[in-house]
């Protein structure tokens, strides 16, 4: 079985080296990372969920998920949000997903996982 081409990862947790290829997914830059930590990293904000959504789904993360992924696959169909995707289709793989978010496998990066791994 192949590894994905798109892994997630918190930004926290995230440790430079020179075989790793990633991008920051969050539409704010995350607390307490200082830019020279991810001074190679990439940071698209186009392809996160807006604003309005972000605080929407934070109200109720867990009754809103599954409607919060479709709102969000909605936006991802604007041209800003399609010129970032195709971006990200033409960085190298393996590509880490990074994100802030407490769990991403609950956050806009499941939706883009999917999207870029094609499932």
């Amino acid at each position: 079985m192949t590894a994905p081409a798109c892994t997630a990862e918190r930004v926290y947790e995230y440790v430079h080296a020179p075989h790793k290829n990633a991008v920051l997914l969050d539409r704010l830059w995350p607390r307490g990372i200082r830019r020279a930590q991810l001074e190679n990293v990439a940071w698209e904000k186009d392809a996160t969920p807006s604003t309005e959504l972000r605080r929407w789904f934070h109200e109720n993360p867990d009754a809103r998920f599954a409607e919060f992924c479709g709102r969000f696959r909605q936006e991802l169909q604007t041209p800003a949000a399609q010129a970032a995707l195709q971006r990200l289709r033409a960085m190298p793989r393996p590509l880490i997903l990074l994100t802030a978010a407490k769990n991403p496998a609950r956050s806009h990066i499941a939706v883009l996982l999917q999207e870029l791994n094609g499932c």
